[in-house]
C-alpha cells in the first residue's frame, strides 16, 4: 500500500468516533466516521476504504449483519469492536468474516496495531491473489480486461491504458451514474487530497476520453457534472 491507509469507522457512540478519527489521524492514518450501517452505506459508494473498525450493538442493522453482508459482496477487512467480552460473540464475529476482534474499553495504541497487522496480510494476499484478476467489465462498445489493462472494441481493436487511466476508468466502473467529484475521484485513484487548482483529475478524464468516447470534444460517457464532478454514463455488467 503505497498511500496512506484510509480507515472507516463505524459505530453509534459520537464520543469514541471522534476519539478514534483524531487519534488514527494523529498517527499517519486517514480516518472517515459513520454513525450507522446507512451512513456506512453512503460513504462507501462514493469512497474507498483499506479497512473498516465496525461496533457490534448498534441501532438498526447490528454489526453482525453488516459484517455478513460485506463479506457476501467482497473482501474488504473488518476489525471489530464490542463491548461485550463473550467469548461467544468473538467467535460469531469471526464465524460470520471479521479479520479481527477487539473488546471495548481497548487502548487506541492497541487498534492502530491491529489495524496495520491486518493490512499487512491483505497487501500480502492482494499480491498472491489480484485482487482484479479474471474480470471482464463491459460497457457501450467496450470490454475492459483488468488482468492485461487493455480495452477492446466491437472491432476487436485493442486499447492500452496507463496505470493511471485504468484506475480512474475502474473507479467509474464501480460507481456508474454517480457523481464523483474532482477531491473524490483523487482521493480513490491515488489516495490523496488535491489542492484547490489541482488539476490532475481534469487531465486523466481529457486523455481517457480520447481513448473511450467516439467524440471526445463532445463527451457522453464521461459526462461533466457542472460544480460537481464528473459521472460514468453506461450501464456496466461482468461477463465471462
Amino acid at each position: 500500500m503505497t498511500h496512506p491507509p484510509h480507515i472507516l469507522i463505524v459505530d453509534d457512540h459520537r464520543e469514541i468516533r471522534d476519539a478514534l478519527v483524531k487519534y488514527l489521524e494523529q498517527n499517519g492514518v486517514r480516518a472517515t466516521a459513520a454513525a450507522d450501517a446507512v451512513a456506512m452505506d453512503a460513504a462507501m459508494k462514493i469512497t474507498r476504504f483499506d479497512l473498516i473498525v465496525l461496533d457490534v450493538m448498534m441501532p438498526g442493522e447490528d454489526g453482525l449483519s453488516v459484517c455478513r453482508r460485506l463479506r457476501a459482496k467482497g473482501g474488504i477487512p473488518i476489525l471489530m469492536l464490542t463491548a461485550l467480552g463473550d467469548e461467544t460473540d468473538r467467535i460469531v464475529g469471526l464465524e460470520v468474516g471479521a479479520d479481527d476482534y477487539l473488546p471495548k474499553p481497548f487502548n487506541p495504541r492497541e487498534l492502530l496495531a491491529r489495524i496495520k497487522a491486518i493490512l499487512r496480510r491483505s497487501d500480502q494476499a492482494e499480491v498472491a491473489d489480484g485482487s482484479l484478476a479474471g474480470h471482464r467489465l463491459a460497457f457501450e462498445r467496450w470490454v475492459l480486461d483488468t488482468d492485461r489493462r487493455i480495452l477492446t472494441d466491437t472491432d476487436g481493436t485493442e486499447v492500452t491504458l496507463t496505470t493511471a487511466e485504468f484506475r480512474l476508468l475502474t473507479v467509474f466502473l464501480a460507481r456508474p451514474r454517480f457523481v464523483l467529484s474532482r477531491e473524490q475521484l483523487l482521493d480513490l485513484t491515488s489516495g490523496r487530497t488535491g489542492q484547490v487548482f489541482d488539476r490532475t483529475i481534469d487531465n486523466q478524464i481529457s486523455r481517457l476520453r480520447r481513448k473511450i468516447e467516439v467524440a471526445p470534444a463532445k463527451p457522453v460517457l464521461i459526462a461533466t457534472v457542472w460544480g460537481g464532478g464528473y459521472s460514468f454514463t453506461a450501464d456496466v455488467k461482468e461477463i465471462p
